[in-house]
């Protein structure tokens, strides 16, 4: 399938079924952390980037199967800006006219100004727009927005949904080490969610590997910080930690069933298809794999992958002391 992918094991929302609208990196940003590489198209304009009704056509064939019954939400993102897609609003009412399932929706913010927007949107049952400063240095340095953002209006049209949608909003909140980290960008941030209404924030960092060496991960202890400064800010208001370690990775893989036996070429060739399309959405470790595809343990992944590195297909990479692969179209940026 071009535009389905999963279902996969969410860290926020249990098993999910991810609608990817682009091919192609389409995004009103070109963050320096992006682990999906560089924008292809920066653009504040909306159009039919993908075909609305191929979407749709997909999206009726896997709730056709059985496997269906497995999914516990359906994510709309995109490699890139899902909302500069004129189409969004016609495929979230399609999945909650038909699916049965909750929608969340992966936005970065920056269109919420946009009143169409907002009322598409409004059909989701979560939404997750991220910020990753509220002062226009730091935003430019971190996101690299087109020239035809404001930040002022995006706050304001971030703040405009927050009082207008009726479902869950949790802010996503990247922070990388010496640009967006500092004090005041904190007190910035906090100032301006407290103006919010939101149900959480999500602490992430530079975890996967950056479309930009330079883009580097904070340490546990100064994100735990900045949580602290956020629950300090709103006390009642739940502050997540997305930035989890290897160590806990491996352990939400251990007492799995396996999903596939590896020893059944037919299980074996499926499975190869299947990390593929999952890689061409953003690097992953043999423990992210497994956590996914329940294939035998990290090292059977390791191993059924070796073939596709002899091949060329895919490219080893190693960020904060852990073991990436990912596809070998993408271009290698060394830490």
């Amino acid at each position: 399938m071009n535009y389905i992918f999963g279902p996969v094991n969410s860290r926020r929302l249990g098993r999910s079924l991810g609608v990817d609208l682009f091919r192609e990196k389409i995004c009103s940003l070109n963050c320096i952390y992006c682990e999906v590489g560089a924008t292809t198209r920066l653009t504040c304009e909306r159009a039919e980037h993908a075909p609305t009704a191929a979407v749709i056509a997909e999206i009726d064939a896997f709730f056709r199967q059985k496997r269906a019954e497995e999914v516990d939400f359906v994510t709309v993102t995109a490699s890139g800006e899902p909302t500069l897609h004129s189409g969004l609003g016609e495929i979230i009412n399609h999945l909650k006219q038909t699916t049965g399932k909750p929608v969340a929706v992966l936005t970065n913010g920056t269109l919420l100004w946009d009143g169409q927007v907002r009322k598409e949107l409004a059909q989701a049952d979560v939404v997750i727009p991220s910020l990753d400063s509220a002062l226009p240095a730091g935003f430019r340095k971190v996101d690299r927005p087109a020239q035809c953002l404001d930040l002022k209006r995006i706050i304001e049209g971030m703040t405009l949904f927050s009082q207008e949608f009726s479902g869950q909003i949790w802010l996503e909140i990247l922070l990388v080490a010496g640009i967006n980290d500092t004090d005041k960008e904190i007190s910035a941030l906090c100032a301006v969610a407290a103006r919010m209404r939101l149900d959480r924030i999500q602490l992430n960092t530079v975890i996967r590997p950056p479309l930009e060496a330079f883009a580097k991960p904070l340490s546990q202890a100064r994100m735990e910080a900045v949580a602290a400064e956020f629950l300090r800010h709103a006390p009642n208001r739940p502050v997540d930690l997305l930035c989890g370690g290897a160590a806990q990775e491996e352990s939400r893989a251990k007492g799995q069933n396996n999903l596939f036996d590896l020893d059944r070429p037919a299980d074996r060739q499926t499975l190869l298809a299947e990390i593929m399309e999952m890689l061409k959405r953003r690097p992953c470790t043999a423990a992210d794999i497994n956590r996914v595809f329940h294939a035998g343990g990290a090292d059977r992944i390791e191993q059924l992958l070796d073939a596709l590195i002899r091949d060329g297909l895919l490219h080893k990479r190693t960020h904060s002391g852990r073991l990436y692969y990912q596809i070998a179209e993408r271009e290698a940026h060394s830490d």
